[in-house]
């Protein structure tokens, strides 16, 4: 090949520094030598899937051999009736998880020259498929020792590159959230060329008064995309399933780059029969909140700095070095997760699991800080 050889390798649009997950249980437990380990590290319903779901499961099995729906319509009827018909199922975008829709979303409004707004400490995904498309980002930091959204420095970044501004609440990864009024007073002041991607995968264990998702503000036909998952309260992380709710126009735009037959049929009963058992997500939500005051009191007691949280993680900052840290407690047997690659050097979240879960975890705390 001379030097008309076309390289179809394109390394500049290649993500830097990519989104990493954590090991799984079983590549912890062969090594440290654990039989018994305790992931804590990937905000997974530490109860498992809902029973309805499971059933669901084994009453497809049979259908395997049929292409499931085209457009996923029977999942964007059960979300029209889960949401009390305040939406319509048109306003309904899905996907293979929360992070798909994320990319989907970043690839049907930026382009080579645009521009996203984060607030850090952020789920990288953000920026990572941005900068991937050719989009350049901003970050305005969250701040405070609260981390409290900027508004007026968010305002101040908007121009007219701007495309996309990421929230997230309850924050992956401080836990944190955006209150009502701050969102009152921020999203009418944004321009019609700017939509709001509201990432609010954690919304069921929020309990904060001044708390909100963004229904109110589509219902009231704002540029703003919310983002939701299967893989957090309803504990279907294994199948893949995540949503969008939005205006019908927005939608309609988003969805022309939806493939056919992007959900299958395992993902797509399982994930409509765990939207309809409430009884599950009520003792996964109540088992959160409880377990976290016991954490609290135990981290308070050891004089761990943390930030109290609306989702079902905690996170801390250890007086030693995030990486040694998480070491230490996976020869204990515990899986934690640095966050450093989301904007929080230093810290280190760990999901809210059972009593014996928390008391494992705890017990590891101790250890590693004598």
């Amino acid at each position: 090949m001379g030097k008309s050889q076309i390289n179809i390798f394109k390394e500049s649009l290649l993500p830097k520094g990519g989104y990493k997950g954590g090991k799984s249980k079983a590549e912890v437990a062969a090594l440290v030598g654990k039989k018994k380990v305790y992931k804590l590290s990937s905000n997974e319903n530490y109860l498992g899937a809902s029973p309805k779901a499971k059933k669901a499961i084994k009453s497809a099995v049979n259908d395997l051999n049929i292409y499931p729906e085209r457009t996923a319509v029977r999942l964007r009827h059960a979300l029209s009736k889960f949401y009390g018909g305040i939406l319509k199922p048109d306003q309904f975008v899905t996907d293979n998880s929360g992070v798909a829709l994320l990319e989907m979303i970043e690839r049907a409004f930026l382009s080579p020259g645009n521009e996203i707004i984060v607030c850090n400490p952020a789920f990288k995904p953000y920026h990572m498929f941005a900068k991937k498309l050719g989009a350049s980002v901003v970050d305005v930091p969250l701040k405070g020792k609260y981390y409290k959204l900027d508004i007026p420095n968010i305002l101040k970044a908007v121009n007219k590159k701007t495309r996309l501004l990421f929230l997230c609440s309850p924050n992956n990864p401080t836990g944190t959230h955006i209150s009502m009024e701050q969102l009152d007073e921020l999203l009418p002041q944004l321009p019609a060329h700017v939509v709001t991607v509201f990432d609010e995968v954690y919304y069921q264990y929020a309990d904060a008064e001044d708390f909100t998702t963004a229904l109110p503000y589509v219902d009231a036909g704002m540029n703003v995309i919310a983002v939701n998952s299967f893989s957090k309260a309803y504990g279907l992380a294994g199948m893949r399933v995540g949503y969008g709710y939005t205006t019908e126009k927005l939608a309609k735009y988003i969805s022309q780059l939806i493939r056919p037959f992007h959900l299958n049929t395992l993902a797509m009963d399982s994930a409509i029969a765990a939207l309809q058992d409430k009884a599950y997500i009520k003792k996964t939500v109540d088992l959160v909140l409880t377990e976290k005051e016991y954490i609290y009191k135990a981290l308070d007691k050891l004089g761990v700095k943390y930030w109290k949280t609306q989702a079902n993680f905690i996170t801390i900052k250890p007086k030693m070095k995030d990486k040694l840290f998480e070491e230490a407690m996976l020869k204990s047997g515990v899986m934690v997760r640095p966050v450093v690659n989301f904007g929080a050097p230093g810290c280190i979240r760990v999901t809210i699991g059972d009593r014996e879960a928390n008391q494992a975890y705890l017990r590891a705390l101790k250890k590693v800080l004598k």
